[in-house]
């Protein structure tokens, strides 16, 4: 039986996460599966199957690291001892091996082993997701050489390998796109839980499931929502997850005095609930890889709304969607038609559609590729 090592930062909640999850649980049928990760405790690691081993280099979740353990375990850190970590905690008999998110993972699996296949995971726009500065500079030198050392690396949308290829124009690794798997079974069982809030009759309830950092945009989005309440446009928006924004984003919401209509929910398990009863579910983020969560929506059969990011690939022939400009005025021109539309007939302005998913062509495609 073969032996595939997948390897991620953590398993906490979160879009790359789930979909490592689902695949594994699936392969692990057919394969010997070990999942990797930098830090322990993650809340999906309780939905693996039991066939599939979890390793960490820390037993312990970043959330309960101190001060000084937090800066041991930096990025920087991680690049500067990759071989000696490597060699002491990864390096065993596996046929395969997977990063399969970018940073410090990517980093760590890189290191040259002859006797195993070695493959990188993108789930993000590359010219994106480091930021702009100095930093993001350096590390985009470094992984021109991480992912050189790679033999095949694979990107969850067409956009993704298009903006890698225009940023690194000289790897020659072989490259492939393969859409997010999910579990669909999962997706339409898990909806089916009460949700502990009540959502607002005869108003329009929006629900958006990203992790509160710069990527996600929540501050853009929490002044759009204030303009329109002050404009008479009534409506809620839900936010399910957490990161390190909390703080700032909580304080834009009492400058906005919005605490009423815009909620931040936190961390949720099973997020497929709230989905299911909102009137729209949105993505409006700055910039997308593909946006997994949007499959898993579609699978609910909800209209759907998003900024104009390389999640729309996830969008093709999907009726029930809108794509907004990615600007702070372009949503709110959205929104507002949205809410306007929804207002004269207080139902979602979309067509009524059943989307048939069945991904398993994706799973014989990883099969190819391990």
């Amino acid at each position: 039986m073969k032996k595939i090592l997948f390897g991620i930062t953590s398993l906490t909640l979160g879009g790359a996460e789930r979909v490592l999850v689902d695949i594994a649980n699936e392969l692990s049928k057919k394969y010997e599966i070990t999942i990797f990760t930098i830090y322990a405790k993650g809340e999906l690691e309780k939905q693996l199957s039991k066939n599939v081993k979890i390793e960490s280099l820390y037993n312990k979740s970043y959330l309960e690291l101190n001060k000084i353990q937090k800066y041991i375990t930096n990025p920087i850190k991680i690049l500067l001892l990759k071989k000696q970590i490597y060699n002491k905690k990864i390096k065993k008999d596996y046929d395969v091996e997977i990063s399969f998110l970018e940073g410090p993972i990517t980093r760590l699996f890189s290191i040259e082993n002859k006797n195993v296949k070695k493959i990188a995971w993108i789930h993000n726009d590359i010219t994106q997701v480091f930021g702009k500065g100095f930093k993001s500079k350096i590390k985009k030198i470094i992984d021109k050489k991480i992912y050189s050392k790679y033999q095949k690396l694979v990107f969850v949308s067409q956009d993704n390998l298009e903006k890698f290829n225009k940023t690194y124009k000289d790897i020659k690794v072989e490259k492939e796109v393969i859409y997010n798997y999910i579990n669909k079974e999962n997706v339409l069982q898990k909806a089916k839980e009460e949700v502990n809030i009540n959502f607002e009759p005869k108003v329009i309830n929006f629900v958006t499931v990203a992790r509160l950092v710069p990527q996600k945009a929540i501050d853009r989005l929490i002044k759009v929502h204030s303009k329109l309440i002050n404009n008479n446009y009534e409506n809620y928006f839900y936010v399910i997850g957490s990161g390190p924004e909390k703080e700032n984003l909580q304080k834009t919401i009492k400058e906005k005095n919005v605490e009423k209509t815009f909620k931040l929910l936190g961390k949720k398990e099973n997020p497929y609930p709230y989905i299911k009863n909102a009137t729209y579910f949105c993505l409006l983020s700055n910039f997308e890889g593909y946006g997994m969560v949007i499959e898993e929506a579609k699978i609910l059969n909800k209209p759907i709304i998003i900024t104009a990011t390389a999640a729309k690939e996830a969008l093709k022939n999907y009726k029930n969607s809108k794509i907004l400009e990615n600007s702070e005025e372009g949503i709110y021109l959205g929104l507002k038609n949205v809410i306007e539309n929804y207002n004269k007939t207080k139902e979602a302005n979309f067509e009524n559609e059943y989307v048939e998913y069945d991904n398993k062509y994706i799973i014989d495609k990883i099969e190819e590729l391990i």
